[in-house]
């Protein structure tokens, strides 16, 4: 699939989420979304990026910013390693979200520096992964979305930790706001 730009209007889907409910995007509320794309569920460098989201979680919030985070991995695998996460985990073992959306894969998406960097921290936490189920060369990609469904910003990752950080998220969401 073609990656998204500003400006698509995303067609309504509806989402099983990890904890079995089901969630409804865009979901009509007054909230901005946020769709995260991340790895495989045990990959230590979503695990270090997602705890930088998890300790500003409040912050997110009190933004309007609803989080969902998608795992290329089945419910199974996530149950392992992503049960404490604040926002709605969606496995996606088939990759069928990843491809709507144009979110890829590359062989080169650990080697850069700030990849090996993330991994290396989640490391000596003692946060590996050992099942990379579907691989470890998926990049991430980050979607900010109105709550009509309209992508308001986007950002495809070029290698595995390149995502936004959370005061990008935050600046991105307060220029969303200003304009509307």
């Amino acid at each position: 699939m073609p990656k998204l730009t500003i400006g698509t209007v995303l067609p309504p889907l509806m989402l099983q989420t990890l904890s079995g409910d089901s969630l409804a995007l865009p979901g009509g509320g007054p909230e901005l979304i946020h769709l995260q794309f991340r790895r495989f569920a045990g990959c230590p460098i979503c695990n270090t990026h997602l705890r930088g989201f998890m300790k500003r979680a409040d912050d997110i919030t009190s933004a309007g910013i609803r989080e969902v985070v998608f795992f290329h991995s089945s419910a199974e695998e996530l149950h392992k390693h992503q049960t404490d996460l604040p926002f709605p985990v969606i496995p996606d073992p088939a990759k069928t979200h990843y491809r709507a959306f144009g979110v890829e894969s590359s062989l080169t998406a650990m080697l850069h520096p700030k990849a090996l960097w993330a991994a290396l921290q989640s490391v000596v936490r003692g946060k590996l992964g050992v099942n990379m189920e579907n691989g470890p060369l998926g990049l991430p990609a980050d979607f900010l979305l109105s709550s009509t469904g309209k992508v308001l910003a986007v950002k495809y990752g070029a290698h595995a930790y390149d995502q936004w950080e959370v005061d990008e998220l935050l600046a991105l969401a307060a220029k969303a706001k200003a304009v509307a």
